[in-house]
């Protein structure tokens, strides 16, 4: 069985990743920076669908916080075996020229830093150097990074373009300690992500647009991560899997 951490575990595609390891019998920690609530009912379903759960506070922008987020996983659930870097922000549609310095420093500092703590959080714990058999990381990127998401948020797009480059560099330092990283770029999933840029629909109106015809659901998303985890993909690393119905 596998102990992982979930950054943004408490709802959308977190959550579905969180239950759905918990029905493997997995131990999560589901991070969350405000709703409590939220991520305590997330860890409810975890414990219901077979597995151990705890939620864990923490901004991922914040250092302090991520040191303390990964010691409380591993001091109340074991040593990690997986780590899931998914918290990130999305912001209301603008072009570049509209965008203020607060917005994008803020987007950079969440989806970019804050990335970056929890992949070198899990980099010092994960390993043979750390007399670890191996483990997992995946991190969610986004098909902004490919598509460029021009006259809505090229910001998030550059910011999940960093994602793809840290999957690429990141698998390759850490592949001679056994450690298998990997990223997944979610298309137009039915989130609540889309609400907090202003745009709630957005998935479903845009869904059609794909060439399967449709949005994606959370659950779709979680079990790519959770076999990403997992020891069926022993041999799967440096790879960005989409998760966009061919869109």
């Amino acid at each position: 069985m596998k102990t992982i951490l979930i950054t943004g575990g408490s709802r959308g595609i977190g959550r579905s990743a969180a239950v759905l390891a918990g029905a493997r019998g997995w131990s999560v920690a589901v991070n969350y920076v405000g709703n409590e609530a939220a991520a305590e009912a997330t860890a409810d379903a975890v414990r219901g669908a077979g597995g151990r759960a705890i939620a864990v506070r923490g901004d991922v922008s914040v250092e302090a916080d991520v040191l303390a987020m990964f010691d409380a996983a591993e001091r109340e659930l074991g040593k990690l075996d997986g780590v899931v870097v998914n918290a990130g922000i999305v912001a209301p549609p603008r072009k570049l020229a509209e965008m203020d310095a607060a917005r994008l420093r803020r987007m950079f500092e969440i989806n970019v830093l804050g990335a970056y703590f929890c992949a070198r959080e899990a980099a010092r714990r994960l390993g043979r150097a750390h007399h670890r058999s191996g483990g997992a990381v995946v991190l969610i990127s986004s098909m902004a990074a490919q598509l460029g998401a021009p006259f809505e948020y090229v910001d998030y797009a550059g910011s999940k373009g960093a994602i793809d480059t840290l999957t690429v560099g990141l698998s390759k330092e850490l592949g001679p300690e056994g450690v298998r990283v990997n990223a997944i770029r979610p298309g137009l999933i039915e989130t609540e992500i889309h609400a907090s840029g202003g745009t709630p629909d957005r998935a479903t109106r845009l869904g059609v647009t794909t060439p399967l015809g449709r949005s994606g659901q959370p659950d779709e998303v979680g079990e790519a991560i959770v076999w990403l985890l997992s020891d069926a993909a022993s041999y799967v690393s440096g790879t960005i899997v989409n998760v966009s119905g061919g869109r």
